[in-house]
Formats: structure tokens, sequence, C-alpha cells
């Protein structure tokens, strides 16, 4: 970790150009998983789903926990938790090390914002690509949330390995 940073905890020449790099990299990989055609993933419908021509929204807040019940077996329960638990950590990395990049997005507010309106622009951008190219993405209000909780804890991390790893080399 020593040659990414610098006595200050700062990235180094190599840390910022890694960190561009892992950028690109996990902007690439965010764009194929939230941008490409998911048809065929799963056997069930989730419940509150409504579908406006190719365009599939689900506009219940808290959705998976009030419909929890309604879903047909523990398969799809997994199915539907693992859902939850990847769009917390989807913007993760993405915040985490745009932190190291952009110091003036390093307060809170900041991130909370960013998180959301990254996580708005994706939501906003599956309903374009159902329009375009029949994507069958789904606007979810819960992914609003949950995206940003994600930022939010990638912001916690971030506190966390510079107050204990980084500020000790000084």
């Amino acid at each position: 970790m020593i040659p990414f940073f610098s006595q200050k905890g700062r990235p180094s020449s190599l840390g910022r150009t890694a960190g561009w790099c892992f950028l690109a990299l996990y902007l690439l990989a965010l764009a194929l998983m939230c941008f490409t055609p998911q048809h065929g993933l799963t056997t069930f419908e989730t419940p509150g789903i409504q579908r406006f021509g190719r365009v599939v929204v689900l506009l219940v807040p808290f959705n998976s926990l009030i419909h929890f019940t309604h879903l047909p077996d523990w398969q799809a329960a997994v199915w539907v938790i693992g859902q939850n638990i990847v769009n917390i950590f989807l913007l993760f990395p993405l915040v985490f090390i745009c932190l190291f990049l952009f110091p003036r997005l390093r307060k809170g507010r900041h991130v909370l914002l960013a998180s959301f309106l990254i996580s708005l622009g994706i939501e906003c951008t599956q309903i374009l690509a159902d329009l375009l190219y029949d994507a069958n993405r789904v606007f979810e209000l819960d992914d609003l949330w949950t995206n940003t909780l994600g930022g939010v804890l990638a912001w916690i991390a971030y506190r966390h390995v510079q107050k204990h790893f980084l500020h000790k080399r000084k």
C-alpha cells in the first residue's frame, strides 16, 4: 500500500494512476451490470411490479419487505435478498475510489447527494434502455435508497481507512 500513498496519506502519482484505471474499469463493469439486457434470469415475477409498455417499475417503498411473504419459494427469497445486498454494494467501489481521487467529495452530505444522483441516473437510464432496446430492466424505488446506502457505507469505510491506516504513517 505504501507506493500508492504519500507520507501524508494522499494518493501518490502511482496511486492516482491506479485509481483512475480502477475507476475506468469499474465504470465499464457498472455499465455492463446495469444496462445490458436481463432476460430469463428469474422464474418468478417480483410482487408489486407495474408495466407501462416495455417500461417496468417498482414504485412501492420497501417492496421486498412488504411483499416478502408473497414470494413463491425459498429460492425466490434468496434471490430478492441477494438483489438487495448487491444493490447496497453496487456503488460502494465507485464511491470509495472517488473519495481517494476527489477531495471535494469527502463530506458526508456530498457523498449522500452524489450517491443518490448516481443511483437516480442509473435507474432513469434503465428506463431509457427499455425504451430503446428492450433491456428488460426495472426502475425500482428501493434501488435508490439501497445504492445510496452503499455510497454512505463507502464513505464510512474511507474515513476508517484514513483514520486507522493512512494517518498512522505520519
